[in-house]
Order: C-alpha cells, then sequence, then structure tokens
C-alpha cells in the first residue's frame, strides 16, 4: 500500500514543478518580452522624450505623448512647439548616439530623423509633433 501513495505524491510533486515552472516562463516573457515597456530600453538607460506640439490642433502633443508612455518610454515634457504651423512630424536627435532617436521613430512608424545635439539632461529624444501627425502609428 506504500507504493500507490509514493506514486501519488511525486505525480502531485511533478505537477506542481511543472505549475512553478510554468509561472517562471510567463513571468519572464511578462518582464523581458518584446510587448513590454520594461524592454524599451537600451542598455540600462530609459529613452526620456520630450514632445513638443506643432500642429496647431489643442492635445496633438499630448496624445502622442499618451502613446509613447504605453510604449515604455520617458515622456519628461510636453508643450507647444515654438510655431503651430510644423506640416512634418520628426524626431530630433538630443544626442551624438542615434539609436535612441531610432527607437523613438520605429515606434512612431518612421517619421524623418533629424540630429540637433544639446547638452540638456531633460530628454534624449525630442518629438515634433507637426500637422501630419495621422502619418504616425499612435492609435493602433
Amino acid at each position: 500500500m506504500a507504493r500507490p501513495a509514493g506514486r501519488t505524491t511525486r505525480t502531485v510533486l511533478s505537477l506542481l514543478a511543472l505549475v512553478v515552472a510554468a509561472l517562471l516562463v510567463s513571468w519572464g516573457w511578462n518582464m523581458f518580452g518584446p510587448g513590454n515597456p520594461a524592454a524599451r530600453r537600451t542598455g540600462r538607460h530609459v529613452v526620456r522624450v520630450q514632445v513638443l506640439n506643432g500642429s496647431g490642433e489643442p492635445g496633438g502633443g499630448t496624445r502622442v505623448a499618451a502613446w509613447l508612455r504605453e510604449g515604455g518610454f520617458q515622456v519628461t515634457d510636453v508643450r507647444n512647439a515654438d510655431r503651430n504651423d510644423y506640416f512634418a512630424t520628426f524626431v530630433v536627435a538630443r544626442r551624438s548616439d542615434l539609436s535612441l532617436a531610432r527607437e523613438v521613430a520605429h515606434y512612431l512608424g518612421g517619421p524623418p530623423l533629424v540630429r540637433q545635439e544639446w547638452s540638456s539632461e531633460l530628454a534624449d529624444v525630442s518629438v515634433l509633433v507637426g500637422s501630419d501627425r495621422s502619418r504616425l502609428q499612435v492609435d493602433h
């Protein structure tokens, strides 16, 4: 009679081990999988983004900023651009390394990339939202 109880114990322990393994895989996928905002990092650096609304439409910059936040980017500033008649939306690289700006541009669907370095700690990348913002992939 000891054998059936031992077999049952091994079966229960095996099932428990499978459940634990499945939970670990699920946690790993959730933390490091492609859809995770935490995966939106280059090395150990979170991409800091400034959003400037130059479209002339109230709330255009706020919508783009919300979409960037959903993607795991750290939006540090949202405000109006120096003008409100920009036609084109573009991504501005604020660092010599263009990889951060390329990551933002790719996430937004490929607007043009411009390099304009600055020494501010406010943002690594700026997004200037123009009136062509409908081309951006912000409404998935």
